[in-house]
């Protein structure tokens, strides 16, 4: 069984850390378990896990719905988002473009540094930042609930083909 954010995984069941199934933590989070719900938030277990891009959009999340023959209408899948963010299930970013990116919402705070050219995005956590951050924010003189960095670059990887563009 493989642990991925609040839920652990095996081929034939899914369990959050309180043993619930998703059916159960939907309804603990006032979700009623229905067919979309669960398939979307499988998707979202997977990509925690690490076998897909962890960020994902409405379209996504669309695409792979369709490749796997499930009906469903792009609607019902912003609508179930919608109802996944409002149930602290997953977390909506915008990193520097007009689309929205979700993920997981496993309480572990976390920062993005997002390339610019491919949308990349990795997550890192660095213990300087979040202490100058709190320094920063008793300077001027606020009590910090919660922030959000993300930085922008070019990846390692665009740089490396812009380079390459450039010898031709």
């Amino acid at each position: 069984m493989a642990h991925i954010g609040r839920f652990f995984v095996d081929k034939t069941t899914v369990a959050t850390n309180a043993g619930h199934v998703p059916e159960q933590e939907l309804k603990n989070a006032g979700l009623k378990a229905t067919v979309p719900r669960m398939r979307i938030l499988e998707i979202f277990q997977k990509a925690q896990g690490g076998e897909q891009q962890r960020h994902l959009s409405a379209e996504d999340i669309y695409k792979q719905l369709v490749a796997e023959n499930v009906e469903i209408g792009l609607a019902t899948v912003y609508r179930v988002l919608t109802q996944f963010e409002a149930a602290g299930l997953i977390v909506r970013h915008y990193f520097g473009n007009d689309r929205a990116t979700y993920e997981i919402d496993d309480g572990a705070h976390h920062d993005h540094i997002v390339c610019t050219r491919c949308g990349r995005v990795e997550e890192f956590v660095d213990r300087e930042i979040e202490q100058r951050q709190k320094s920063i924010a008793e300077r001027l003189g606020f009590e910090l609930e919660g922030h959000a960095l993300s930085m922008y670059g070019i990846c390692a990887d665009c740089r490396r083909k812009l380079a390459q563009a450039k010898q031709r």
